[in-house]
Parts: structure tokens; C-alpha cells; sequence
């Protein structure tokens, strides 16, 4: 599946420079433009703040692909919250670029600012965490979030042999959670030995999972809990703060999105991370070099009949057997 998944990245990759090569001439077009030479691109970025392990690898990858094309203008901002990326995406429509680059802080509340773009002919690439209308974006690039579910939670039924109490941890509210949380819950739903004591929305933040896991360890401090499914490694490290202060060493959990630390633990063995499942922050970098790739040549018209509107990135199991596959020490993630 690996294998499978790293030809269907690299396959694109190579596609999309192809076209790039295809070009006679120009440096760049807009994005409804038919062919020739066109003026100097300007793409705008715009992602969440670092504020978590996850989305800080999304910065860094954002900013490795941005140092592969000196010739493109980019106009590069990072967002705390919902309104402050409304605002800077706002801003950077003003200064009219090519295409935009989104990874939403949430899904729904930026459809409006999404479709603002889409008006102003600018090219769209959503990455991740999808818009709520799935017209707005000409392209979508996201890993495979119910496979994701569905394969974490195969894992916990599995090692639980079908019976067991289960703590369900969920992300924050957009597409990315809801399709996750689909996945599993269809799986979790199917075995009536699994019982769900509670789920809980931490919004893959470490310190909210922490304070929240506090509450919910005081709240079942009577029954036994035998597994989390925390589904983001960042939440699993801030549940784990909670399980070692209630001196609880008698669960494990599953978290997500292939961590080097937890990846580490699922490497050596650590009772409480027996598995991980990848979930790479390095699709924002594929979003934005299919955004350049799309544009430059001015073709985008002849390119759309064959190009994917939704591109989607396969997630695997991360187990002892193969963790040092997806073990990268020197990553930022």
C-alpha cells in the first residue's frame, strides 16, 4: 500500500512538471488564461499558525516548496484563528493573484471568503481541510480521512478482539474531523462489543486534550477504560500528561498522523502507542507545486479536461514491523 501510495504522489509530481516543461514561453498566467505569455504569477498561501505539531510541518513544507520557484511572487500569511485568515485572505484578493493556496482553519465559516476568489477568477486549491462547498475549490488535495478512521478504528477492534470501552478524542469542527470520525464510528457501530463511554471534541490541540482528558478520567474513575482513540498524535501526548497524573497504566491508545515522537514509541515497543496511522503535512507542498504546475504556461483551459479535481492521499498503519519506515528523525514533525 506504501508503494501504492508513494507512485500515485510521485505520478502526479511528474504530470504536473511535465506540463510544466510543455511550455514554449511566459513565466505565468491567470487563471482562466487559454495559452502564451502571460505576466509574472503571484500566488497567496494562506495556512494556520504552527500551533500544533501537524500544522507546524505544514508551515515548514509551505515554505520549503515557496524556495523551488524565486521567479513567483507569493504572498505568504499564517493565520491564529478563523477571522484573522478571513482578513489576510481578504487582503491578498486585493492585491489580485493567480491562485490561492487555503488550508482552513475550519470548514464552512471561510466558504463566503472562498467563493469571493472563485468570482475573481482567481485558481483555488484547498488543502486538507475542505471548504463545506466542494464547487468552490478547482482542486482538493486531503489525505484519506475515512480511510484514516476506518483503518484506526479496524486496529482498535481488532486488538481489543471486539469488546472493550472506548474513549473517542475528535478534532476540531471541518471536514477533515467529520470524515475521520465517520470512518470509525461505521466500524466501532458494526462490533456491539465496543462501548463508547464518551467523545470528546480537543480540537487536536495538546493542551485542550490534556484539560479535557483531566475531567473525563475524574468523570469514569469508576469503570474501566480499556482504549483512547485519540485519533491526532498532538492530543494523544496531551492525553497521556492526564493518564500519568491520574497514575493510569492500564489502557493504551491510537492517535494519528505519524508524529516522529509517537512513531519513535511505536518503534520500540511502548505498550501505550502500540500503532500509529500517517496523515503528512508535506500535501500542502503538493497543493501548492500543482497550483504553479496548473498555471504557469498559461493552459490552464486545456489543462482542466484531464487534470483531477480531487486528489486524494492514501494513510497507512504505522505497526512495529514497518514504524521505521516512517521514522524521518531530522523531520519537523
Amino acid at each position: 500500500m506504501r508503494i501504492r501510495t508513494l507512485f500515485f504522489i510521485l505520478a502526479g509530481a511528474i504530470l504536473a512538471s511535465w506540463l510544466v516543461g510543455c511550455s514554449q514561453g511566459g513565466t505565468g498566467a491567470r487563471a482562466g488564461g487559454g495559452g502564451g505569455v502571460a505576466k509574472k504569477l503571484t500566488v497567496a498561501i494562506s495556512i494556520p499558525s504552527g500551533d500544533h505539531g501537524w500544522t507546524a510541518g505544514v508551515n515548514y513544507w509551505a515554505e520549503e516548496v515557496q524556495k523551488m520557484y524565486p521567479d513567483i511572487t507569493w504572498l505568504y500569511q499564517k493565520a491564529d484563528n478563523v477571522e484573522q485568515q478571513r482578513t489576510q485572505v481578504e487582503n491578498m484578493l486585493a492585491q489580485k493573484p493567480d491562485a490561492l493556496v487555503i488550508l482552513c482553519h475550519e470548514s464552512g465559516p471561510l466558504d463566503g471568503i472562498g467563493k469571493q476568489a472563485k468570482d475573481q477568477g482567481v485558481y483555488i486549491v484547498s488543502v486538507d481541510r475542505g471548504f463545506k462547498d466542494p464547487a468552490i475549490a478547482d482542486l482538493f488535495v486531503e489525505g484519506d480521512n475515512v480511510a484514516f478512521g476506518r483503518k484506526s478504528a479496524e486496529y482498535v477492534v481488532g486488538k481489543l478482539n471486539g469488546q472493550g470501552n472506548l474513549l473517542v478524542f475528535e478534532g476540531a469542527t471541518s471536514t477533515v474531523n467529520d470524515d475521520r470520525v465517520a470512518g470509525a464510528m461505521e466500524v466501532f457501530g458494526a462490533n456491539p462489543g465496543i462501548k463508547i463511554l464518551k467523545r470528546q471534541q480537543s480540537n487536536w490541540n495538546a493542551e485542550k486534550a490534556f484539560n479535557d482528558a483531566e475531567t473525563i478520567l475524574v468523570e469514569f474513575a469508576g469503570q474501566k477504560i480499556d482504549a483512547i482513540w485519540a485519533q491526532d498524535d498532538d492530543m494523544a501526548e496531551g492525553i497521556e500528561r492526564a493518564l500519568k497524573e491520574a497514575g493510569r497504566t492500564d489502557l493504551w491508545m491510537l492517535g494519528g498522523a505519524g508524529k516522529k515522537t509517537i512513531v519513535k514509541r511505536v518503534m520500540d515497543g511502548d505498550p501505550l502507542y502500540p500503532a500509529d496511522i500517517t496523515y503528512p503535512p508535506s500535501m500542502i507542498a503538493t497543493g501548492i507545486h500543482l497550483a504553479v504546475a496548473n498555471l504557469r504556461d498559461g493552459q490552464l483551459d486545456r489543462i482542466r479536461p484531464f487534470m483531477p479535481r480531487h486528489v486524494k492521499i492514501d494513510v497507512e498503519l504505522i505497526e512495529p514491523s514497518n514504524a521505521g519506515n516512517y521514522y524521518f528523525p531530522d523531520s519537523p514533525f
